[in-house]
This record gives structure tokens, sequence and C-alpha cells, in this order.
């Protein structure tokens, strides 16, 4: 075979509010600290057990550290799509050490923000330069970056079907 696939999906909560730094000419980089858990019962104990994975999330693609910017905050739900990274930097003591880092950038990455609050129906996508809260989009899904946004194929199937397509195009 000789192709290779990158690409990770995470769904999970934000830890801490997104952090932004902007480049010396003014884009905005966003990292976020996702959160992903699971949970299951100890057949030994009957005890409820849980294991959470800390990511760190990096998003170059302009659009959307402007959205996490303005939309995101400690505790909200998000999934997210990308191509794992590692780099390697220098401690203060000047050991090599290594990050791995999932990273949004160019038109592989995806936002999607899953918090379903009075008001938060924004969706990601479409029109550059509509990065606000758009009524008409209110009740839609929400997709990804760079592209055209998300349709919902799923809305008015019947509710038999076991699975919800997320079409992109």
């Amino acid at each position: 075979m000789s192709g290779s696939v990158n690409k990770v999906i995470l769904i999970g909560h934000l830890g801490a509010d997104p952090e932004i730094r902007r480049t010396q000419d003014g884009r905005a980089i966003a990292t976020l600290r996702l959160a992903t858990s699971e949970s299951w019962r100890d057949k030994n104990s009957g005890e409820r057990r849980e294991k959470t994975e800390w990511h760190t999330v990096v998003i170059f693609n302009e659009g959307l550290a402007k959205i996490a910017e303005q939309y995101l905050k400690k505790g909200s739900k998000a999934y997210v799509e990308g191509q794992l990274a590692t780099r390697k930097w220098q401690d203060r003591d000047g050991n090599d050490r290594w990050s791995t880092e999932v990273v949004l950038q160019g038109f592989g990455g995806s936002l999607t923000l899953l918090d379903r609050r009075e008001g938060s129906g924004y969706r990601a996508g479409g029109d550059p330069d509509d990065y606000g809260y758009d009524a008409d989009r209110a009740a839609g899904p929400t997709s990804s970056a760079g592209g055209a946004p998300a349709r919902n194929m799923g809305a008015g199937l019947d509710d038999d079907i076991p699975f919800a397509p997320e079409w992109r195009g």
C-alpha cells in the first residue's frame, strides 16, 4: 500500500477557555485543551470507573480560530477533526522535548460546536466573512472549515434509521 492517512476525530469538553495568539501579521492561532472520557463498570467491584485523556488542539485555520475565540469557553462541547503533528522543542534547561498535538489547518480541519444552548445556533463554514450568529442558520447543524456548509440531509427522515448522516459538499 503506497498511501497513508493521518486523521484524528475527537468529541470532548474544553478544560479551559481557548488560548488565542496572533502571528506578526495579525492572524489568530487558537490552542484548546480538550478532554475525552470513557466510563465503564469494573467487573470485579461493580464500581463505575472513568478515564479521561487530555488533548492539545492547535487551530491554524484563521476562520476556525475566530470561531473558537468567539464561541468556545471552558466546558464547551466540541467535535474536532484534524491531523496529528509532533514537534520538538527545548525546555528551560535545554533538554529536548516532544509534543504531539491535533492540528487543524487548511481545508482538512473541522470544528463543530456541539452545545445546544439557547441562542447558540451558529454553524461554521460557508462565507468566510460570516463569523457571527445568523438566525437563519440557528436550526441547522454545525460544520467545518473553508468549504460549503454542512447540509442536514437527515432532517425529515424516518426515526427508525439508526444513524444521522452528515453530508459535506
